[in-house]
């Protein structure tokens, strides 16, 4: 059986270090209500329906998540964990969960490693809180790791070992050591072992195996699968879709196109789990530099999914997950949770290609 998992964003609600960089108050739902469209048939702003404006501190949104989740079969959760050297970051939601039985639903953590910088790109402008690595990190953060997520029932597991990802390991100094250190302190603390992952983007298309990895995850959209743009300053491509101003610092790229792209380069790999995005449009954060796929409806985002399904029945792996990009990145443009343009039809066609394996 093939299972859904959607990459969960914690940030909807207030903390104090975004209060110190961004403003009291703010949330991603700061930037998603400010959007707004930058040209003729821009999908902007994306605004949310049928669970409004939460505020992820709440069980009662947190259970209303889960709820809308289970009703249209997603399996869990893959929710960002943030670590600066013992730092956590946007934990509250999930330290919530944890304590809270009632929210009976699996889940598991992708490290995203990256600097957390002014300009949400993760790189080394403008940064706000520094990732450094060493050893003596890597042996606290597994620890704690263990101690407070993977012990819990609810944790996704894969042959009985906890599935962990990491966002970025090119960022690290060696992450063949940090993933040795984390395998040798888990059986240390009685653990079966760990089932390690990573997610291909940026470029980061190396086999799983090379990096100590024991699977990768599919991040889309990701970089081999772009298609050329239908806009951008740098091309100067403005007739294409109408754009006049040389201002314009975005790149615009057609949904349609990458669908085809990403399902003609397909390959189905028993170590390397599928993904898929619904849609993405990053402008919310980015005045300028976002990447913008336009034209993306239910239909074509069902079409690529059940390409996917079918061509991963023939996969051996005796554990198949498809990656969901995203469950809830507002400000990415890119989520299944019902918005007032769509409603619930992503989620629909979401169910259905799976119900259908």
């Amino acid at each position: 059986m093939i299972k859904p998992i959607a990459i969960h964003l914690p940030q909807f609600h207030p903390f104090a270090e975004n209060d110190e960089w961004w403003g009291k108050g703010f949330t991603e739902w700061t930037n998603v209500s400010k959007a707004r469209p930058l040209f003729e048939g821009h999908y902007q702003p994306h605004l949310p329906a049928d669970l409004g404006f939460y505020d992820l501190r709440l069980e009662e949104a947190r259970i209303a998540q889960i709820n809308l989740a289970k009703e249209f079969g997603i399996h869990g959760f893959c929710y960002y964990h943030y670590w600066f050297n013992g730092k956590r970051l946007m934990e509250a939601p999930l330290d919530r969960m944890l304590a809270n039985s009632k929210e009976d639903f699996p889940f598991m953590l992708c490290w995203a490693n990256e600097n957390w910088t002014r300009r949400w790109d993760g790189q080394e402008q403008q940064v706000l809180m520094k990732q450094d690595y060493s050893e003596q990190d890597d042996i606290d953060h597994i620890h704690f790791l263990i101690n407070h997520f993977f012990k819990d029932p609810r944790y996704i597991r894969v042959d009985d070992k906890p599935f962990m990802a990491i966002y970025r390991p090119d960022l690290f100094p060696d992450i063949t050591r940090t993933l040795a250190v984390w395998r040798q302190e888990a059986e240390k603390l009685g653990l079966p072992g760990l089932h390690l992952a990573y997610f291909q983007s940026f470029n980061n298309n190396l086999p799983p195996e090379d990096l100590g990895f024991d699977t990768a995850i599919e991040f889309q959209p990701s970089a081999k699968n772009k298609p050329e743009p239908e806009f951008s300053l740098v091309g100067k491509l403005y007739n294409k879709i109408g754009i006049k101003k040389v201002d314009f610092l975005n790149a615009i790229y057609s949904y349609s196109a990458l669908v085809e792209k990403a399902s003609a380069n397909l390959q189905i790999k028993d170590n390397v789990f599928p993904g898929i995005t619904p849609m993405w449009d990053n402008a919310a954060r980015r005045k300028s530099g976002a990447t913008i796929f336009k034209g993306s409806t239910p239909e074509l985002y069902g079409n690529w999914l059940k390409n996917i399904i079918t061509k991963y029945k023939g996969s051996k792996a005796k554990t198949k997950f498809v990656f969901i990009n995203a469950w809830n990145e507002w400000a990415e443009g890119n989520h299944l949770e019902p918005c007032q343009k769509w409603g619930k039809q992503y989620l629909e066609a979401t169910k259905k290609e799976f119900d259908n394996q």
